[in-house]
């Protein structure tokens, strides 16, 4: 063998090895791991919170830390407890979320890859070349072979370098990127959580509407019997009864409207359970009472919602992936330095294509610089910068939302209570007139129109308890959602209720790490 080929194939092949296998933990990777990157870092923006809840003074709001993982079982529910399970496992939305987790995580995956040789690959090819002999300029003269084969067997790689720290942003972009992802999923978890239980409470109250509206109209029909016996024996007008077919044909009316509703609201547990609407009576047994929740919360502080609400957390990490942005762009602005290597057999003739004598190649350093590009780079660059501080003021935007969420909650939850007791005391009187009504009417001491005015004031009087009943407990729904609890359950593995998501199996809390209002600056350089 040529050993001025040999000395040029060996040294060839170090090269190209160099080029193609830098990922090893002391060579080249660690300095690029270790090196220079343009663009601003980033630090999490600051936003306005308040330092207590209005109604912070109130007895019945506890300004203090609780764990609300499983928040929904302060009503006391099985069945309650049953179908917020079953949601977590089923809901379509939710697994829409844990895809999006699981192709977050590839794009991760294919930006870490950026940092080893961006182009690997095995070429080969076959030519049949036919020269023409009267289009060189030789006279006489005449080619000894003017057709001949080429066969190539080889390897190429190209590897850019890290120098300015483009594809470091790039995967810090992706696992900010991921991290918003773990955090939507959260958010789903939470409204998926909070909506199931406010589904539920729906139905128990329309079921205890529709069992009072039927118990009035049993009222109703009795004093419509007492009504008809006294005309027939003479005693009062015709007028009576027809004023008690009256009252009895309003209140059944509102029997078809709260069935509609009760129907509806059935259909919109099935979906949030996964399943086309179905009859879904054994699953919700017999007609219950409205889940009764309890006279107080524990609301923690407002400083607590922006590591404790996933959609605080999501906006803050999608301004992080939008920062990283602003560093890609810029690295534009800059020379591309890569290496590019060819290793590869070539030969006339197959038989020989993979002997020593027919070895080729090149390696080399190269340059592209965009030079003349510079007005739409630094336009790029302004453009990522401007996408990123709509993404700052909309996490901003998001903790106000969230700290006016809570405090809208809690006040109707608070109030709700109060009338709620009203209610009951007006009910209360209200079925004693009734009664009273009726005994002085069978006694001919008051007319019928009396006892009419009870008999509504009662109807009226009893749905609206029953209605603010399920407000209360709605209301606490809204608290806990507006908090941000639940979405911890898929943190515990050996928890009542929810087993973790294969797709967040491998994932560290997101919320263990302190986040302060007041941190760093934004984007600084």
């Amino acid at each position: 063998m040529n050993p001025i080929r040999h000395h040029f194939a060996t040294k060839l092949g170090l090269c190209v090895l160099l080029a193609g296998l830098s990922g090893c933990a002391t060579g080249p990777r660690q300095w690029i791991a270790n090196g220079f990157k343009v663009g601003p870092n980033y630090g999490q923006p600051p936003a306005p919170v308040a330092s207590q809840w209005i109604d912070h003074q109130d007895p019945r709001v506890e300004s203090v830390p609780a764990d609300y993982s499983y928040w929904w079982v302060v009503f006391n529910d099985p069945v309650l407890d049953n179908l917020v399970r079953q949601a977590s496992e089923q809901n379509l939305p939710l697994k829409i979320a844990a895809m999006r987790i699981v192709e977050a995580r590839a794009q991760l995956g294919v930006a870490k890859g950026s940092l080893f040789p961006q182009q690997q690959q095995a070429i080969g090819g076959y030519s049949r070349s036919q020269l023409s002999n009267t289009s060189f300029p030789f006279g006489e003269f005449t080619l000894p072979k003017i057709a001949f084969d080429t066969w190539t067997a080889g390897f190429d790689a190209a590897w850019e370098l890290d120098f300015w720290g483009r594809f470091r942003r790039e995967i810090e972009s992706a696992d900010a990127n991921l991290s918003a992802q773990i955090e939507n999923h959260d958010d789903v978890l939470v409204m998926l959580q909070a909506e199931v239980a406010a589904t539920y409470i729906q139905i128990r109250t329309l079921e205890d509407r529709l069992a009072l509206a039927r118990r009035n109209v049993e009222l109703q029909q009795n004093t419509l019997r007492i009504s008809t016996a006294r005309y027939e024996e003479g005693h009062v007008g015709k007028l009576d009864v027809k004023q008690a077919e009256s009252i009895v044909g309003a209140t059944e009316s509102l029997i078809p409207m709260l069935e509609t509703a009760h129907r509806q609201a059935q259909n919109r547990l099935c979906t949030l359970l996964g399943m086309p609407p179905a009859d879904i009576r054994a699953m919700l047994g017999d007609p219950g009472r409205i889940p009764a929740a309890p006279p107080t919360v524990a609301v923690g502080i407002p400083a607590d919602l922006i590591c404790r609400r996933p959609d605080i957390r999501r906006a803050e990490r999608q301004a992080a992936a939008q920062c990283a942005q602003i560093g890609v762009a810029e690295s534009e602005l800059y020379p591309h330095i890569a290496i590019r290597g060819t290793i590869a057999f070539e030969s006339q003739y197959l038989d020989q294509l993979f002997m020593t004598d027919s070895l080729m190649g090149s390696v080399g350093p190269g340059f592209r610089w965009n030079i003349l590009n510079y007005g739409r780079i630094l336009n790029n660059v302004d453009l990522q910068d401007a996408r990123f501080r709509q993404l700052v003021l909309q996490y901003q935007e998001t903790v106000l939302r969230a700290n006016e969420e809570v405090e809208g909650a809690i006040t109707a939850f608070l109030h709700e209570q109060v009338r709620e007791k009203f209610l009951e005391a007006s009910t209360r009187a209200t079925a004693e007139a009734v009664d009273l009504a009726g005994m002085q009417y069978k006694e001919g001491l008051i007319d019928f129109q009396r006892v009419l005015d009870s008999e509504r004031a009662l109807v009226l009087q009893q749905d609206a308890l029953a209605e603010s009943r399920g407000k209360v407990a709605l209301n606490l729904v809204a608290v806990y959602k507006a908090l941000g609890g639940g979405w911890r359950t898929r943190l515990n593995p050996n928890g009542q209720l929810e087993p973790i998501p294969p797709e967040l199996a491998d994932e560290e809390p997101t919320d263990d790490v302190e986040k302060s209002a007041n941190a760093e600056p934004v984007a600084e350089k």
